[in-house]
């Protein structure tokens, strides 16, 4: 019993993935108890709808922290984005959903390119980089739309029911849901099973080594800023959807949201190291606790604070993981 206990003991501490997992199964039985209408299908179900666009722009910051940068613009990539997708579908310029989201996503791209080409052509750091290019994605948002909203009656009426339906798959999960687990699936597999994720993985790890090794550093950062702007780009269009309006302060703040869940997650932030599934169950938990603490009556103003707490807590865990990590690779390497 006792070797049985020492064996899943060291299964926990060697694998992030099944910890946080346990984590985050607790913390909805410890909300379930509080409020009983928490572990219901319609409170997941609005849940997974609601944070949809967190759980999917997570994906384009774990990207970044993994070859050991950060991009604090993806929220303002997002406003940006969405608002010039919103812009012309009202003005006639398509009435497709589709169309709508490849030109949001374009647009994603292309400013995460600008960001890609500062960073790589200017050799300017990363943090300086896009905190620089937030104000002005933000601004260019407001200058676009005139500081005023796209509403709902001025979208094709099929675009706003998008969000609210599950067309895409058939009937099983909502739309927004539908394209969160397909934007996983597939990253899942470009950073397990392809020469490129190998090859970001290589880049935060030790960049000298994987230019020695003939990867083109600066194409490799290029190409990671311009996906994490295209999943800028795609979550514009999904949060426009979601609420059936585009402003020019939407989605103000999510990018330490996202940075929290890849924290959360096991995401180093000097990169190299994190798993997609370990992002995705630090979303759904940033997810949970985001649903949980208004259900349980915590206050607006405690919940920023709490957030704040967690992303600390999480880093110091981080740290404390990879000197356990090394301290136990160095036991090894001397036996």
């Amino acid at each position: 019993m006792q070797s049985q206990m020492k064996s899943l003991m060291k299964k926990l501490r060697s694998s992030r993935e099944l910890s946080l997992f346990l984590v985050l199964a607790i913390l909805c039985v410890a909300v379930q108890l509080r409020n009983n209408s928490f572990l219901t299908a319609k409170t997941i179900n609005d849940m997974l709808k609601n944070y949809s666009t967190t759980i999917t722009l997570a994906l384009g910051m774990m990207s970044v922290l993994l070859i050991g940068g950060i991009d604090i613009s993806v929220a303002s990539s997002l406003a940006f984005s969405g608002m010039c997708a919103s812009l012309m579908m009202r003005d006639g310029v398509y009435s497709s959903t589709l169309i709508m989201f490849l030109v949001s996503v374009g647009i994603g791209m292309c400013c995460g390119m600008i960001v890609g080409l500062v960073i790589t052509k200017g050799k300017v750091l990363p943090i300086i980089a896009t905190l620089g290019l937030t104000n002005i994605f933000r601004g260019a948002t407001y200058i676009v739309s005139g500081s005023r909203w796209v509403s709902a009656y001025q979208f094709q009426s099929t675009f706003k029911q998008f969000a609210q339906t599950n067309t895409l798959s058939f009937g099983l999960v909502n739309n927004l849901v539908f394209i969160t687990i397909v934007c996983y699936a597939v990253f899942f597999i470009l950073m397990k099973w392809t020469r490129f994720g190998r090859r970001i993985y290589a880049v935060g790890s030790n960049p000298e080594a994987a230019a020695v090794s003939g990867i083109n550093i600066n194409a490799i950062k290029f190409a990671v800023y311009s996906i994490a702007g295209a999943f800028a780009g795609l979550t514009g269009a999904m949060y426009t959807a979601l609420y059936a309006s585009a402003q020019s302060d939407m989605g103000m703040g999510m990018e330490m949201d996202v940075i929290a869940a890849c924290v959360i997650g096991g995401v180093s932030l000097n990169g190299g190291q994190g798993s997609v599934v370990g992002v995705l169950l630090g979303a759904l938990t940033m997810a949970v606790i985001g649903k949980a603490l208004p259900l349980i009556g915590v206050s607006q103003f405690w919940q920023t604070a709490i957030k704040g707490l967690i992303i600390l807590t999480a880093i110091i865990i981080n740290v404390l993981t990879q000197r356990m990590m090394r301290k136990n690779a160095l036991k090894e390497r001397e036996i």
